[in-house]
């Protein structure tokens, strides 16, 4: 089974691009870690404790092995030496097989950064001599996942069914009731999402889906993979 590393800049972003990817995955067997970089906060109607809370409970819908939040600052997220440091001692602890992060294009700068760190601490993580914890290692494969606050039309690398847990994703998402909310006015992303993700799906001939990106090529042992 495989080691599955997702990383996010905020709560929720994982949820929001890949919920159901990851409750497939888990459904199939594979560890999966959500490593959140910041806590998400300041928000309108959040706090610390709440967000953490929330973060938690998706986490447990969604049934994913370990939640980790780093200390990085909301809405000033960089790609940094000392950020990328920590995001590589995280990838040398779990050894994940496959890493999902952010798209690259996105109007929200804290994507864009953490796409950015997140690619660089993949090279980092295999550093030797080095002050870093952790023995040196390098995932095999980056996929991105799409979170953005751009309303792209791309064309994905490849769709994964999610047929059988769009409604785990909208659960997931829905504990975070502090940013999803009457309040804010936008309780509408719920159905907008199951919305893009029957669109998605109908693109590969399924239900639904959720879209990643790749910038390497992909490969193939079984042509059953895409049957």
């Amino acid at each position: 089974m495989a080691r599955i590393l997702t990383i996010g800049a905020h709560p929720d972003d994982v949820e929001i691009g890949m919920g159901g990817t990851i409750a497939s995955l888990k459904g199939k067997g594979h560890e999966v870690t959500i490593l959140d970089l910041t806590d998400g906060e300041p928000t309108p109607t959040g706090s610390r404790e709440i967000r953490l809370q929330e973060s938690q409970e998706a986490a447990k819908v969604l049934g994913v092995d370990r939640r980790i939040t780093l200390d990085l600052p909301n809405r000033y997220l960089l790609d940094s030496i000392e950020n990328r440091l920590k995001v590589a001692e995280v990838i040398r602890e779990v050894r994940p097989d496959v890493i999902f992060l952010h798209y690259w294009t996105d109007a929200h700068p804290d994507h864009r950064a953490a796409s950015q760190l997140s690619e660089a601490a993949r090279f980092y993580a295999k550093l030797t001599k080095t002050e870093m914890s952790g023995e040196p290692f390098y995932p095999r494969r980056l996929f991105y996942f799409f979170s953005s606050h751009f309303r792209l039309l791309v064309k994905p690398a490849f769709v994964f069914d999610i047929s059988q847990f769009i409604e785990v994703k909208i659960r997931a998402i829905s504990c975070y009731k502090s940013q999803f909310n009457e309040i804010r006015g936008n309780l509408r992303i719920l159905e907008d999402l199951k919305i893009t993700a029957r669109w998605w799906g109908s693109r590969a001939h399924l239900d639904y889906g959720e879209p990643f990106a790749s910038r390497e090529c992909l490969s193939l042992k079984e042509i059953s993979a895409i049957l």
